[in-house]
């Protein structure tokens, strides 16, 4: 069976959808599994053994350059010589639908299956599946990805096979890349009302007395981890580098601590312990296991209407994440 999966971004989304591979793997061991990503997302899924092959498009490139769909396009048709028996929209976007569609328009039998409509916001991208998958919108975001994902090839699992996973990002780097133990944080995301505030990760820092890497993305994140760097001496700034590298950094943390954002998701996929903080953002985004703890703000959060300005997450005790890192770091 020839199967391809579109999920184009982001980091944390990809991650999620991830999880699924080893369990199609199983049920169908033969198969062949292509993936459909964003080209700046492609190293979090490389180096995978349930993955054939990735397969990078560039669409974001198109709204800086309108001709550049053309190229896409024609990308596009070339992968869908692979000729697949089944594509699965994992997105539940327009866009991602339209992918999908391409990749199964000139192919016999092929089938391309993704939520319904009353399961994603871009309620238009349903009609472009001939079957459809449905799962609420306000459920766990891991188990929507596997419901997705499997459901459409006669799959069923467990809250508790999720739970057992074993760990699925790989980096094509073998050996440690960083020496000695340290800890991870992860200071940014996508709003700044979800990013917990940097002063009280300085005092974790303080209490937990363990060299921590600082991760960092945007110019503004580093600006922000050259200031604490400066203000604590278990903190140092994890150089910039490739998402294969940061897998590898990841992989041999003692613990992850960060917002509700892909690197700190990254811990999960690689079972290594970790914290996520998260304010105005669902908890039901991760799942709870022994070593990948949350803690919440006291905040009420509307799966359907997230609130931007919701910066409860300033309000959570440096102490509550202090004594959870401990309890994960003393069962390591």
């Amino acid at each position: 069976m020839k199967i391809c999966i579109v999920k184009l971004s982001a980091m944390g989304d990809i991650i999620h959808a991830m999880v699924a591979l080893q369990y199609i793997k199983k049920q169908y061991p033969t198969s062949k599994i292509d993936w459909i990503v964003e080209e700046n997302f492609k190293d979090i899924i490389n180096n995978n053994p349930h993955i054939t092959n990735v397969l990078p498009i560039n669409l974001k490139s198109i709204k800086k350059n309108k001709s550049n769909i053309f190229k896409e396009i024609k990308l596009l048709r070339t992968y869908s010589k692979n000729q697949y028996d089944i594509i699965i929209d994992a997105q539940g976007l327009l866009k991602s639908a339209i992918v999908s569609r391409i990749l199964g328009k000139k192919v016999p039998n092929s089938k391309i299956a993704g939520f319904n409509k009353d399961s994603i916001r871009e309620k238009i991208a349903s009609w472009f599946y001939d079957e459809k998958v449905s799962i609420g919108y306000d459920e766990n975001t891991i188990d929507r990805n596997m419901t997705v994902l499997t459901s459409p090839l006669n799959i069923t699992f467990s809250s508790d096979d999720i739970i057992s996973k074993e760990p699925f990002l790989v980096s094509s780097k073998k050996q440690q890349h960083i020496e000695g133990q340290y800890n991870i944080f992860v200071i940014g995301s996508t709003w700044e009302s979800r990013n917990y505030p940097k002063e009280k990760f300085i005092q974790i820092a303080n209490e937990l007395k363990i060299t921590t890497y600082i991760v960092w993305g945007s110019d503004d994140e580093y600006q922000k981890a050259k200031w604490m760097e400066k203000q604590s001496t278990y903190l140092k700034i994890l150089p910039k580098d490739s998402l294969d590298i940061l897998k590898n950094v990841i992989s041999y943390a003692k613990l992850v601590i960060g917002n509700d954002t892909g690197p700190t998701h990254m811990a999960w996929g690689l079972n290594v312990p970790s914290i996520t903080i998260f304010g105005p953002t669902p908890i039901n985004r991760v799942y709870i296991t022994p070593i990948n703890k949350v803690i919440k703000s006291s905040s009420k959060v509307d799966h359907f209407k997230l609130d931007k300005n919701d910066f409860s997450i300033n309000d959570i005790k440096v102490l509550d994440i202090v004594t959870i890192a401990k309890g994960l770091m003393k069962d390591d």
